[in-house]
């Protein structure tokens, strides 16, 4: 029986990774210009900003309206993942990165996918079966391989803070996903705002000098397409295949990153790095290459999010009802029972025996 791979989860996931690993080597270049506290939130400002203004344009073109908008309900679950993965994490990133090579910092990332898989997998029990333990056992193990510098200082202080990042960032992402329904675009700019404009004051107030507007222009544009799109994508993918495959296909962050640093850095391809590489890639491959599918149950349910009529949207409509698809609209679902391959997505979060 052959493989069925999420494509749509998977795309944005990967193009999600693409943008983000690439914008650790580029952070990286902005350092020496810019404190690495302000330049946290400079990222963060640049995506909020550029992601409200396009709101703004496609709201006035008509061309947004399919994804719901954010619920009351929702807000202490964003809050919650921009004070974690928004303000910690950026400022965590970013000293980690003024005494750690970039390519052995983006490698370092991984550990952010196998963050968000523990705590989906711990706390809010998504499926795991043997194939995907050790897939993540594998991006372990390539991890510690990169961030071991060897003789007395073992783990560098670098590394300990890169790896702190990722932790918040895995919690962020779990708590994304509780939001994932609504639209990204909203999510996204509301989350690089908060956070940016946090950073900024407090890097301001803790004495940082504020750069030339040509670096703070260029922070804004790595942020934008870095932490801004890139987010918008991930959320796409939370909603299609979960938080632990999320962060698995986001794994492969660190390898443009270290890719786009030996361009810019001339940092060395190692025996270290290859074997680190070697790993990750070994371990990614068997989350992408995995299927699932068994009888499942789908019980009574009502939300709200862009959808279009398949077979787990079979409602009616009234009068009131968005026309044209995708749309987004208050539904419920009936239960159902039925097979076919599947990930916990926002219709499939089902136990497993």
């Amino acid at each position: 029986m052959s493989k069925v791979v999420p494509l749509t989860g998977a795309f944005y996931g990967l193009a999600s990774a693409v943008l983000f690993g690439a914008s650790t080597p580029l952070a990286k270049l902005l350092l020496g210009a810019v404190d690495p506290w302000l330049l946290a939130g400079l990222l963060y400002l640049g995506s909020g900003l550029g992601l409200y203004a396009y709101r703004i344009v496609a709201g006035a073109s008509g061309k947004h309206r399919a994804e719901a908008s954010l619920r009351r309900a929702d807000l202490l679950w964003l809050a919650a993942a921009i004070l974690v993965g928004g303000v910690a994490g950026p400022v965590l990133l970013m000293i980690g990165l003024s005494s750690t090579s970039a390519s052995s910092a983006s490698l370092l990332l991984n550990l952010e996918g196998l963050a968000t898989m523990a705590i989906a997998w711990g706390v809010y029990r998504e499926n795991a079966d043997r194939r995907i333990v050790v897939g993540a056992l594998a991006i372990l193990a390539g991890a510690v391989v990169i961030s071991w510098h060897g003789g007395a200082s073992g783990i560098g202080i670098g590394a300990l803070a890169i790896a702190a990042a990722c932790l918040a960032w895995g919690i962020d992402n779990n708590l994304t996903r509780k939001v994932s329904n609504a639209d990204p675009v909203q999510i996204a700019a509301l989350k690089g705002l908060v956070a940016g404009a946090t950073n900024l004051v407090l890097a301001l107030a803790m004495g940082g000098d504020f750069p030339s507007w040509t670096i703070a222009a260029a922070a804004g544009v790595v942020g934008l397409l870095g932490y801004g799109v890139s987010l918008v994508l991930f959320v796409l993918a939370l909603r299609h295949v979960g938080a632990a495959r999320t962060g698995a296909y986001f794994s492969i962050a660190p390898f443009v990153g270290a890719l786009l640093s030996i361009a810019l850095f001339r940092d060395p391809i190692t025996l270290q790095l290859g074997f680190a590489a070697l790993l990750m890639g070994f371990g990614i491959y068997l989350h992408i290459s995995e299927r699932h599918e068994h009888t499942h149950v789908h019980e009574p349910l009502e939300h709200d999010h862009a959808h279009v009529h398949d077979a787990h949207h079979r409602h009616e409509h009234d009068e009131t009802d968005p026309s044209g698809e995708p749309h987004s609209h208050r539904h419920r679902h009936a239960r159902l029972v039925h097979t076919h391959p599947h990930f916990p997505d926002l219709h499939h979060a089902h136990e497993h025996e």
